[in-house]
């Protein structure tokens, strides 16, 4: 089983509240999203593995079970084409849950008009594998979010 916990600290607000429909209709994945408290800071690793993609503003860390973890800062941050994110890792490196991945400011993503909810997404999986999901309450940067079978 992969425990999943938050790359972020803010609040829990679930996936049906991200303002981005193929998100909020667990298209991409089921998982959870976190309202991150508005100040700079440094996304973590979920997971303990294998940084599989790495982008500007999202990245994935595939576990030794082969579980993908998707974490995507803010949404539509794709198209500030990397301003205001700075890579802490690269691709095809290993990192430890809690590893500083991408250092990025919430406010800033949301000055520019876009939104900094960052969901967290168990990639090919389906609702039925992930244990209980958080998707209410503060949550600390390594609290858990959800587990995976």
């Amino acid at each position: 089983m992969t425990t999943v916990t938050s790359p972020l600290a803010g609040r829990a607000v679930g996936l049906a509240n991200v303002p981005d429909p193929v998100f909020a209709g667990a298209m991409v994945g089921p998982g959870t999203a976190v309202d991150p408290v508005r100040e700079p800071t440094a996304a973590v690793a979920p997971v303990d593995g294998l940084v599989v993609s790495m982008h500007p503003h999202a990245f994935v860390v595939m576990d030794a079970d082969g579980h993908g973890v998707l974490v995507h800062l803010g949404i539509d941050t794709v198209q500030l084409n990397g301003e205001g994110f700075e890579l802490l890792v690269s691709k095809g490196d290993q990192v430890k849950r809690g590893q500083p991945v991408i250092k990025w400011d919430p406010a800033a993503v949301e000055a520019a008009g876009k939104s900094p909810i960052s969901p967290i997404v168990a990639l090919e999986a389906s609702a039925e594998q992930l244990g209980e999901v958080v998707e209410s309450g503060e949550v600390a940067i390594g609290g858990e979010l959800f587990t995976w079978n």
